[in-house]
């Protein structure tokens, strides 16, 4: 029995935000945001929209192309660092309700950016528990409504955006989840919070601002990690598949900073053209970015069955993981 990905869909809200718009209302640039990111633009959610709105949205188009009805559905997985709720009830179990996913059951993943590539791992391992068929792992993120506009380092970065996979069995070889590493950093779990409004540290009232609940990231440390894992990440699951870079398709990383990604294939001594990237439109969108990236190459028509990709995602916890999959 094998687990693979039958069908992949997003939803990108469809306000468009450029780098000069931003810099109409923050101390920033066009060209300041490309030089340091390449990011262009990023779409942000109307505020009447929550993120099982946004997942729902992708997971419907998932389970059409799929030709997988919702009560086929034995499991929901949603991956998100900007949940409905905190803690309770799980975003996930909104989004089952709402699709009609009766046979379902549902749980979030916490893995911050690495969310997606932790989901495909635990996907395939129960699929091949043999108890269940078909699992929707969908990745939905919110983080404009969480980045502090007050700081133009971090919330230029951020866009929204879901993207949802239906991982299902087969009983041929052509298509697979082959291979996949999970691993995490405690030490530097610092550097990417959001420190009020857990348990550590409650909200307190009169002295909790917004800023103390947005997202902060250390900019610095996540940019050393991310080149160290993501170089660590290629070269593990090359070696140990045995594959030259000739073999893989595509690399599929998590969409975060583009001078990180040219870092990272200049130690690999990989070309950038190996590299499939659009960041320049979506910003990051954390979790959701993978399946964003998946789904653009799907719709460009540049994936043909049986293609070897590799999957790299780093972020917070500090969290990161890659795969080997075959479309």
């Amino acid at each position: 029995m094998n687990a693979y990905i039958k069908s992949i869909g997003t939803y990108i809200p469809e306000r468009r935000v450029t780098n000069d718009e931003l810099a109409k209302t923050m101390d920033t640039s066009d060209e300041w945001i490309r030089s340091h990111t390449g990011i262009g633009s990023r779409h942000i959610a109307d505020k009447s929209m929550n993120t099982a709105d946004i997942a729902i949205k992708a997971a419907e188009v998932a389970l059409e192309r799929g030709g997988v009805k919702a009560e086929e559905l034995d499991m929901i997985i949603l991956t998100t660092a900007t949940p409905d709720y905190v803690g309770f009830p799980a975003t996930a179990c909104i989004v089952q309700d709402k699709l009609g996913a009766s046979n379902a059951g549902a749980f979030d993943l916490t893995a911050g950016c690495t969310g997606f590539v932790y989901g495909l791992e635990v996907a395939k391992n129960f699929l091949k528990s043999g108890h269940m068929k078909n699992i929707l792992l969908v990745s939905a993120e919110m983080l404009t409504q969480i980045a502090n506009w007050e700081d133009r380092n971090t919330a230029v970065l951020f866009g929204d955006g879901a993207g949802a996979v239906v991982v299902s069995t087969s009983d041929d070889d052509i298509s697979g989840i082959d291979d996949t590493i999970l691993k995490a950093d405690g030490s530097g779990s610092y550097a990417l919070e959001r420190k009020v409004g857990g348990v550590a540290h409650p909200y307190e009232e009169g002295k909790t601002t917004w800023a103390d609940t947005a997202l902060y990231m250390d900019g610095q440390a996540v940019y050393k990690f991310a080149v160290k894992v993501n170089t660590q990440l290629i070269s593990s699951l090359m070696e140990r598949n045995n594959l030259t870079i000739d073999d893989i398709k595509w690399i599929v990383p998590h969409q975060a900073n583009e001078r990180i990604l040219q870092a990272a294939a200049k130690r690999l001594k990989l070309s950038m053209d190996k590299f499939f990237l659009n960041l320049e439109e979506y910003a990051n969108t954390s979790s959701a970015s993978i399946p964003l990236a998946l789904n653009d190459l799907y719709e460009k028509g540049e994936l043909k069955r049986g293609d070897k990709l590799l999957l790299t995602g780093f972020g917070a916890g500090l969290t990161y993981g890659g795969a080997i999959i075959r479309w």
